[in-house]
């Protein structure tokens, strides 16, 4: 089976080890850069190149940055069109990057439960968006942040004013939420893969800082998850439409708060923690993609 994985860094980890467990599994593999690569729609025809060559593959594992999700969408939803089965589709790489989007998918279904969460457009609501999270201490975060980056705790409501004010005046968009304070630094990363917990840990802040992000200095050990935790991080997956998702959890009070879902997890921490093989096992969800979408061919 070929199969290609779009990332723009064949050093990075998750990259170099997606490839590995597709060799380890007898696939051709290749590493593709999506930002070089570009679409051609035609009627009847619609194709994907990289440079002046026409790229082809039965399944893609995309890896798409944050700060590029756009295109690497579109690259996505052409290897769609062409049959290419991946193992993140492009409405769901769209959906989960939009935070505020993805909170309110979540809120919908009473199975998860999220930190309460408020969102505007202008400073005359500041006063309302803080008394509507649960006063201070409250979080203040980008919606466009990621690992760890541009995330604020507001311990007054002076300081929340102050920093939303600074945030309304550069035109940032940004949303509040309650702080749990019980949680006390930490959150679990649970690895869903195919509607399976692949693996979790739980991730510690260092030196007194809330964030829990590995990339932001923290600390990660291997943790036994509740069956509410469980069920908690396979639904979040699911009505994301995420078949390969890292589901960033709270434990609180009133039982498991999902803060976040990450359509691109990073591999290094949970599989170097938990001593699991994910990459294999995102492999295998890849080759079962493929399998049932030539059953249905054959069907038809």
């Amino acid at each position: 089976m070929k199969i290609a994985i779009l990332s723009r860094g064949p050093e990075l980890y998750s990259t170099m080890r997606l490839f590995e467990a597709a060799k380890e599994r007898g696939h051709d593999v290749s590493v593709v850069n999506h930002s070089h690569c570009y679409c051609v729609a035609a009627q009847g025809g619609s194709k994907v190149f990289c440079g002046d060559e026409e790229v082809d593959f039965d399944a893609i594992i995309p890896r798409i940055g944050s700060s590029i999700t756009a295109h690497g969408a579109s690259i996505v939803r052409q290897f769609e069109m062409l049959g290419t089965a991946t193992s993140t589709s492009s409405i769901a790489l769209v959906r989960s990057r939009d935070k505020l989007r993805s909170l309110q998918i979540l809120s919908k279904d009473n199975g998860v439960e999220i930190p309460r969460t408020a969102f505007a457009k202008h400073p005359d609501n500041i006063k309302y968006l803080i008394k509507q999270v649960g006063g201070t201490p409250l979080i203040i975060k980008i919606l466009e942040g990621s690992q760890g980056l541009g995330v604020v705790l507001a311990e007054t409501a002076s300081a929340a004013k102050s920093v939303i004010e600074a945030f309304y005046n550069v035109r940032v968009n940004i949303l509040l939420q309650e702080f749990i304070e019980e949680a006390s630094g930490s959150d679990i990363r649970v690895l869903v893969v195919g509607g399976k917990v692949g693996g979790a840990m739980r991730r510690r802040s260092e030196s007194g800082d809330f964030r829990s992000n590995l990339h932001r200095g923290g600390i990660g050990e291997p943790i036994d998850l509740s069956e509410g935790e469980v069920h908690t991080a396979i639904k979040a997956a699911k009505l994301l439409g995420l078949g390969v998702a890292g589901v960033d959890i709270l434990q609180s009070k009133r039982g498991p708060l999902v803060i976040e879902v990450n359509s691109s997890p990073g591999l290094e921490g949970i599989e170097t923690v938990t001593k699991k093989n994910i990459a294999a096992e995102i492999v295998k969800y890849v080759e079962g993609k493929v399998a049932s979408q030539e059953k249905d061919e054959v069907g038809a």
